[in-house]
C-alpha cells in the first residue's frame, strides 16, 4: 500500500513539474517572440521613407 502511494506522489510530482516545464518554455517562446518583434521594428524604423512605400503595411485607416 504505501508504494503504490509513493508511486502515485512520484507520477504526480513528475506531470506538476512537466506543466511546470511547459509553463516556462510558454513564457520563454513569447518573450523571444516580443524581443523579435522589438528587433524588427526597430530595424524597420532606421528606414522610415521605405515603410511609407511598402504595399504589405496597412494604412492608417486598415489598421484601427
Amino acid at each position: 500500500m504505501a508504494q503504490q502511494r509513493e508511486t502515485y506522489v512520484n507520477l504526480d510530482a513528475r506531470a506538476r513539474r512537466k506543466q511546470q516545464d511547459e509553463r516556462r518554455m510558454r513564457f520563454r517562446r513569447a518573450i523571444e517572440s516580443y524581443d523579435e518583434q522589438r528587433q524588427l521594428h526597430a530595424q524597420l524604423m532606421e528606414f522610415p521613407d521605405l515603410m511609407v512605400a511598402s504595399p504589405l503595411l496597412p494604412t492608417s485607416a486598415e489598421c484601427c
